[in-house]
Parts: structure tokens; C-alpha cells; sequence
């Protein structure tokens, strides 16, 4: 899992597909902010981009937790590019009244 600083919300987004473009990373951060609300009801929250399309999701997995001063919460984000799926697990925090930002993104792992 690569860490990534906060200031580089929408590269670390670009990290979930490497043909994400600046409306397809808006979207996902949008979505990203709706499903990992800690006051939000844990469910999936769809994106997609019509001009481009690509379209994802993301699902919270587990409740939110406090790291470094910072409301986190783990995910689990699927993406589907021109190319290939690609399905992602990782970690977004985001300090009191801030942005999400993701701090460590990887391949999901799935069920063993």
C-alpha cells in the first residue's frame, strides 16, 4: 500500500485507476466523501462519468475510527475504466471540517 500525503487528494484518487481523468476524479471524490461519512449509513455510493466512461463505487467497510487526530475509515473501491475492472481496499482520513484524503490505497484482497 502506498502512503500518500493529504495535499494530493485527487492524485491519491488517480492512484485508483491511472485513466482517471480530472471529471472522473471529481466524481469519485465526491462519491468517496458520501460513502465514508461517518454520519452516513454504510452503504455503496455509485459514480460515473458519461463523458468518459468510466464509472465506481465505494463501500465503507467497518464504523469510523480516530488516527493521528483524524476521522478515518476504511473502504473498499471498484473502478471500471476503458481497459480493465479494477478493484481497490484502502484507508481515507480526514481532519474535523476537512477533506477526505486517502492514506493508503492496494489490490483488494478479497476473501481467502
Amino acid at each position: 500500500m502506498l502512503p500518500s500525503r493529504s495535499n494530493e487528494r485527487p492524485a491519491a484518487l488517480a492512484s485508483l485507476a491511472a485513466e482517471l481523468g480530472p471529471e472522473d476524479m471529481r466524481r469519485a471524490d465526491g462519491a468517496m466523501g458520501v460513502a465514508l461519512d461517518p454520519q452516513g449509513n454504510g452503504a455503496a455510493v455509485s459514480w460515473d462519468n458519461p463523458q468518459s466512461g468510466i464509472k465506481g463505487s465505494f463501500v465503507p467497510v467497518g464504523g469510523p475510527f480516530l488516527r493521528s487526530d483524524e476521522i478515518c475509515r476504511a473502504f473498499i473501491a471498484s473502478v471500471q475504466t476503458q481497459s480493465q475492472p479494477v478493484k481497490l481496499q484502502g484507508t481515507a482520513c480526514r481532519p474535523s471540517g476537512g477533506e477526505w484524503a486517502v492514506k493508503d490505497v492496494g489490490p483488494w484482497k478479497g476473501l481467502s
